[in-house]
Formats: C-alpha cells, sequence, structure tokens
C-alpha cells in the first residue's frame, strides 16, 4: 500500500499520525509512505529522523484577530494545493490520510480533486478548522471521542479512538522506585503540557508546600523552560521535580492520579491506562477545545475539572484527598476512563483504510 499522510503542528496530531503508520507498517511490510508537514514546525525535524519520507509544505493557520491578514493564508493555501497535487501525482498514493493541523486542508483537498480516496482522523472532541473544511470532501472520518459522531455526516463517521491508545496500552510499566519513590505509596503526577505554563509555574509553587506530610508522593514536569524557576524552593521529601521525562507514559502506568491540561494526547493517554485524572483545560487554545474534551470526559465520570481561574493550592489539596479519601469514586472514574480507551484503535483505523483501498 502506499500512503500519503498530513499531520502538522503539534504532538497531539503528529503521533496519531506515527501510530496509524506503524499499524500500516505492521499489516503491510511492504507499504511506503510520503508524509507531509509544514516547514516550520516540529514535524520537518521529527519525520525525517525516523526515516520516513517528508516534503514540507508552507501553510498557515487563520488568524482570528486580525482578519486582514488572512489574505495571505488563503494565497498560501492556494500555493498549498498546488505543491500538494504536484507531490501527490508524483508518489502516486492509495489513499491519503489527513491526522491534523492546518496542512491537512490542502493536502486532502488537492487528493480529493485527484480522485483518491481519503481519510481523517479528529484527536479532539470538537473538530479543527481543517477537518470541519475538509470533511466534506473526505470519503471516511475517524473520531477519538464518542461526542464528535453527531458533529460529523452520519454516513462517512466511525468512532475508532485515538490511534495512540493501543501503542500506549501495549507500553511497558516502569516502577515509582525507578526514579526513587516508594512503590507502596501513591504517586500524583502535575504536569502542564510538554512546554509548561507561565500562569500555571506561578499557582504549582505556590501548592508546593501544600503537600508536607501527605502521604503520598509528587511528581512535578515543569517543561525545559520553565525548570530553572523551582531551583530556589525547599521541597518536601515527598517531592521530585524534573524537566522532563521521556518515558512518562511508562510511569503513568504505575502512577494513582494525574494533573494536566486536556489535549488530545493526554485524554489518549490517561484513558488508555484507566488513569484518575483532574485536568486543567488550556484556556489559550482555539475554540476552547481542551474544555470541551475534559467535559466529555467529565460528562462520562472520567475525570474532574478545574479550570486555571479555579486552580488554587487549597481548592486541589481538596479535590485530591476526597478521590485518594472515597476508594469507591476513585475506582469508579478509573472504570469510566478506561471505557473510553479502545484498545484496538489503530486497527480499527487501518480497517478503514482497507475498505477504501480494496
Amino acid at each position: 500500500m502506499r500512503v500519503v499522510i498530513a499531520a502538522g503542528g503539534t504532538g497531539g496530531h503528529i503521533y496519531p499520525a506515527l501510530a496509524i503508520i506503524n499499524k500500516i507498517k505492521e499489516k503491510d511490510k511492504t507499504s511506503e509512505f510520503l508524509y507531509i508537514g509544514t516547514t516550520d514546525r516540529m514535524e520537518k525535524d521529527l519525520i525525517p529522523k525516523l526515516g520516513i519520507n517528508f516534503v514540507g509544505i508552507e501553510m498557515k493557520g487563520l488568524n482570528r484577530k486580525n482578519l486582514f491578514s488572512n489574505f495571505s493564508v488563503l494565497n498560501k493555501f492556494w500555493l498549498a494545493i498546488k505543491k500538494a497535487t504536484i507531490e501527490i501525482k508524483k508518489f502516486n498514493p492509495d489513499i491519503v490520510i489527513g491526522a491534523g493541523g492546518y496542512i491537512t486542508a490542502p493536502v486532502l483537498y488537492a487528493a480529493k480533486k485527484l480522485k483518491i480516496k481519503t481519510l481523517i482522523h479528529e484527536q479532539n472532541s470538537i473538530p479543527g478548522v481543517s477537518n470541519k473544511f475538509i470533511s466534506r470532501f473526505a470519503d471516511k472520518i475517524c473520531v477519538s471521542l464518542p461526542n464528535s459522531l453527531q458533529l460529523f455526516p452520519k454516513k462517512k463517521v466511525v468512532y475508532t479512538g485515538n490511534p495512540r491508545s493501543e501503542e500506549i496500552i501495549k507500553v511497558d510499566k516502569i516502577l515509582k522506585s525507578s526514579i526513587g519513590f516508594d512503590d507502596n505509596k501513591k504517586l500524583v503526577v502535575i504536569v502542564m503540557g510538554s512546554l509548561g505554563s507561565t500562569t500555571m509555574t506561578t499557582k504549582i509553587k505556590e501548592l508546593i508546600p501544600e503537600f508536607t506530610n501527605k502521604n503520598y508522593q509528587v511528581l512535578i514536569i515543569t517543561g525545559k523552560t520553565y525548570f530553572e524557576e523551582y531551583q530556589d524552593l525547599n521541597l518536601p521529601k515527598n517531592i521530585k521535580i524534573l524537566p522532563f521525562m521521556d518515558n512518562l507514559i511508562n510511569l503513568l502506568k504505575d502512577s494513582d492520579l494525574i494533573i494536566s491540561r486536556a489535549g488530545a494526547s493526554t485524554i489518549a493517554e490517561i484513558t488508555a491506562i484507566g488513569l484518575p485524572a483532574i485536568l486543567v483545560p488550556s484556556p489559550y487554545v482555539t475554540n476552547n477545545h481542551q474544555y470541551k474534551n475534559a467535559k466529555e470526559l467529565e460528562n462520562r465520570g472520567a475525570c474532574k475539572i478545574v479550570t486555571e481561574s479555579e486552580f488554587s493550592k487549597e481548592k486541589i489539596i481538596n479535590e485530591i484527598d476526597k478521590l485518594f479519601d472515597d476508594k469507591d469514586s476513585y475506582d469508579s472514574m478509573s472504570k469510566n476512563s478506561k471505557k473510553l480507551g479502545i484498545d484496538n484503535s489503530s486497527s480499527r483505523i487501518y480497517d478503514e483504510i482497507r475498505k477504501l483501498t480494496r
């Protein structure tokens, strides 16, 4: 099978794209890939390092604050379609897949005009601008969360889950003791995205003294940018602070609670594991999609939402204590989260791809 896959901008789009690629490789050893991304985001470095054929196309998202600047965005869009058309013709794929980010719109539009089968995957509860636009042209739409089914044409949409979930389920667990914690005590992980957050750094620093004498342990992942801001603090013995952890997902399998943002990757991780969560959606993302992601989980009893404005040392300590003191509520949250973590998500997507390419 020959596959073009377009995704870009953030790990929330790129890692599901890679999960789809890995599943196709597993099922079809002779498959070949062309990855189309942007010229200035993380995929331009990451994808070539993985040995995947990569083409970068210049593309920008719409500017909602300065509408006049969108004339240049529209110009880039049409130029991107032209370049995508050339690259797709040259590669001659069986299918073109979009996994999110504004690069998907021109690539899948070009594919449709060339009469090549197309499939998109939506990671968030609410579709982004690109997927909204391209959904009218796509042959099949796969979604990560049940609520998204009602937001796309019924004949095209299918609930597959996030393809990252299947990979996460297979990841080996590492124990708390591997980073110096006590395996017999509960562990709370606090992480506010891979880069961290200015606002949340201030709030988390205020929270740290409240963990003194608690009977659980706390790991704080700061993001590289903010790690230095924690260096002058006197830490209670039950707290560790790291700038990042490349095998965090392995440790989450031996953790008891996560306090985090509510991006698509985080949702995939915690539901795959069935990890109870206090989610603090970023209010700075387009269409407030993190809050909507978290709300779908909360409505199903799979997390507790604390907004950034509500986040305080008193509020968070109270929420942690409530969860750990009430075993029934804790177990219920874990079970409800696990229900949303589809263990064969990338296999389901592969099945849809095969239906289209037969």
